[in-house]
């Protein structure tokens, strides 16, 4: 029965899903995916598999999926889009943020700030200015498993804002202890960032924070809105209505904008990121540990580069 699919803790959740929809395993054989990225002119998602040092393109036309990109010890994490349609990457083992250009060629955004090295960016997102903004917590520096291990140079876990228009980097925020998932609010009026940092530490957070965005790119705020139940909170995105879809141990949990739980979408593997793909941004694509799954929604998901 697919409502086995679906946990409903509040009523309407019910308007968010179809129960009647069922969670598809369309790929599996990775060590462990993450960093969705939809490609609607190419009807493809690009995802990575951190471990196995490459990327792979999920094709939804065919239902196959092969290897875009393998070895050069990359090692890339998230994935996104930007508004020129072209891939923008965080990679573990170069400790840096790049671009792939339409030719193919690859070019470096951000390696280091302040002269010192980035410690392994994670995950990232465009704003519809064009800044790009992401998470350098140290876990591809951790140890050779997704990364290179290495010590860092920063002195602690940063969010960053990149404008690529001048290569300006700064750091919009400094009080985490592993900065992981991030994005914007429909309006851009408010960045969501978690933290994971349970994974690093006892008794360490395990919660999803939200910020004020200003005008001139700075945070303001920054309080806890949620804590993850099951796990970490990881990677996510939000739909037109604001709620946040957000990746946990034991599925996806979608949350109200106020961070209020509101139903989940049970998966059998641990869920890592996501992604809104398709037509009309309804089709929720997964990737959680080996895996790739998906399943059809009754919301649309927000626009995001």
């Amino acid at each position: 029965m697919a409502e086995q699919d679906f946990a409903i803790v509040e009523r309407v959740f019910r308007r968010c899903v179809k129960t009647s929809a069922k969670v598809e395993r369309l790929w599996t054989g990775a060590r462990w995916t993450e960093g969705p990225a939809w490609f609607e002119a190419l009807q493809s998602l690009v995802f990575s598999d951190i471990p196995n040092d490459r990327l792979l393109r999920f094709d939804a036309t065919t239902g196959q999926a092969g290897v875009l990109r393998q070895g050069q010890e990359r090692f890339t994490n998230g994935n996104t889009v930007d508004r020129q349609g072209r891939l923008v990457s965080c990679e573990h083992g170069t400790r840096q943020v790049t671009r792939t250009e339409p030719d193919g060629t690859i070019t470096v955004l951000a390696s280091r700030f302040e002269a010192k090295r980035l410690n392994s960016p994670n995950d990232v997102v465009v704003k519809s200015d064009g800044t790009i903004w992401f998470t350098d917590p140290s876990y591809g520096i951790d140890s050779d498993y997704e990364g290179l291990k290495a010590d860092g140079e920063l002195g602690g876990d940063y969010v960053f804002r990149l404008d690529p228009r001048d290569g300006t980097l700064r750091v919009v925020a400094d009080d985490f202890v592993r900065p992981n998932g991030l994005a914007f609010s429909p309006d851009e009026r408010t960045l969501y960032v978690a933290d994971s940092g349970a994974t690093a530490i006892d008794e360490g957070p395990h919660h999803l924070r939200a910020f004020d965005v200003r005008d001139d790119g700075s945070l303001g705020g920054g309080g806890v809105i949620a804590i993850c139940e099951a796990g970490v909170y990881d990677g996510f995105r939000l739909d037109t209505e604001g709620r946040i879809w957000t990746s946990a141990a034991d599925g996806v949990h979608c949350l109200a904008p106020d961070g209020t739980l509101l139903g989940k979408v049970l998966v059998p593997e641990r869920v890592a990121n996501l992604c809104f793909a398709g037509h009309r941004r309804n089709w929720l694509l997964v990737t959680a540990t080996s895996s790739l799954y998906g399943v059809r929604l009754a919301v649309n998901g927000a626009k995001t580069y």
